[in-house]
């Protein structure tokens, strides 16, 4: 069965390796369709991408695996998954290839498509600034062109020589400057007047059998603490729920107040008044919804040392990164444990102040990500195709 049905199609392959990177090809493809209408899209992407009319060859949980350690045991199936999409891509090529995030897995196949001719953008910046700064010199030689989400990244590309879009997060468009607490517990029907907090854990299945028993038990004794607070726990696919369901019982958590969505995270950090979450896009999602939170993450040991001593900055968590200091606290490996977490939320949510100063700061950070992501996003992948390929130049490929 051929990739793409019409030839004359705008044809576009895509790889997004977990559910943020599914959220941002979802919005770019959209874009994309109000550009050119006849955009055919293949690769690997999740339900939000699929729903937009991906053709997904691969499900995006296959490539949803974290930490050095993990990785190497996945190894052979990635590898396996990267060489049938080259193959797939060489043999019927697109016009552009846009690489979502997931670095690890993407520059590769961006390097060689684009030796064979092949546009190739990528979309959400390796977190150079903050480790590996000689990744650099692998991204210019895979790709025309990088879509930054983050005012801070443009710079280091520019002097390299990488062409660049600074396109804003999308995330800043779909958070309300003053998200209305009351409003989303009112649509969520939780009670108005008692303490609610989310948890969330992260979006692979990975993640939640590594943190979620830990913040569960860090639930457990924020319940202890506060007898009438409520709990939140939203996951992102099929699988993850079927997962989340099945680990309560493991776990015996059947009596912790507490209600799994599917989806609507954001609208879980809106109703909360403090939020567990791991490192990761969700942490500024937090952030966005202005609401307190404690960021912690535990990989393995292995994988830990080999991280730690490549960092350049004295945090993880994209809320601090981004304001250039701690302004909510990291609970990361030995430090994140029940007891730590659950002392530090409960620290927050007895302190108007801080919440109050938090909220100030973080609408700040709110204004300076706001751009029309998804369209700046489409108008620079248009450029690139114009520029550096598009069926004209591959014609005899």
């Amino acid at each position: 069965m051929p990739l793409f049905s019409r030839p004359q199609a705008l044809k576009v392959a895509l790889v997004a390796g977990e559910a943020s990177g599914d959220t941002l090809g979802a919005h770019l493809i959209e874009a994309l369709r109000q550009q050119r209408p006849d955009i055919e899209c293949v690769g690997i992407g999740g339900p939000k991408m699929e729903a937009q009319g991906l053709h997904s060859l691969y499900p995006q949980e296959a490539l949803a695996v974290r930490g050095y350690a993990e990785v190497l045991r996945s190894l052979p199936r990635l590898l396996g998954i990267r060489r049938g999409l080259k193959k797939a891509l060489l043999a019927e090529p697109p016009d552009v290839f846009i690489g979502i995030d997931a670095p690890d897995f993407n520059l590769g196949l961006e390097e060689s498509l684009k030796e064979a001719g092949i546009s190739t953008v990528h979309y959400v910046s390796p977190s150079i600034w903050a480790w590996r700064p000689e990744r650099i010199e692998r991204i210019k030689r895979s790709v025309h062109h990088i879509l930054a989400l983050f005012p801070m990244e443009p710079p280091l590309y520019e002097k390299a020589g990488v062409a660049v879009t600074f396109v804003g997060h999308p995330l800043a468009q779909r958070f309300p400057d003053v998200p209305d607490r009351d409003a989303m517990r009112h649509r969520l029907q939780l009670a108005t007047d008692s303490p609610v907090f989310a948890i969330l854990p992260g979006s692979r299945i990975s993640e939640i059998e590594y943190m979620g028993q830990l913040f569960l038990e860090a639930a457990s004794l924020i319940h202890q603490a506060l007898p009438d607070a409520q709990f939140l726990l939203p996951v992102a696919t099929r699988p993850t729920l079927d997962r989340v369901q099945a680990l309560l019982k493991e776990w015996k958590m059947e009596s912790l107040p507490l209600r799994v969505l599917y989806g609507h995270a954001g609208d879980a950090m809106i109703a909360a008044d403090g939020v567990l979450v791991a490192s990761g896009t969700a942490t500024l999602e937090v952030a966005l919804a202005k609401r307190p939170m404690v960021i912690s993450y535990r990989i393995s040991t292995m994988t830990y040392h080999l991280v730690k001593h490549k960092l350049k900055l004295p945090y993880v968590g994209l809320p601090n990164i981004l304001c250039g200091r701690f302004v909510v606290p990291e609970l990361l490996q030995h430090e994140a444990t029940p007891e730590n977490l659950a002392n530090m939320m409960l620290q927050h949510y007895a302190d108007p102040l801080y919440r109050a100063w938090l909220e100030q700061e973080f609408t700040v950070l709110h204004r300076t990500l706001r751009a029309d992501s998804a369209l700046l996003a489409a108008q620079a992948v248009l450029q690139t195709i114009a520029l550096h390929g598009g069926k004209e130049k591959k014609g005899n490929r």
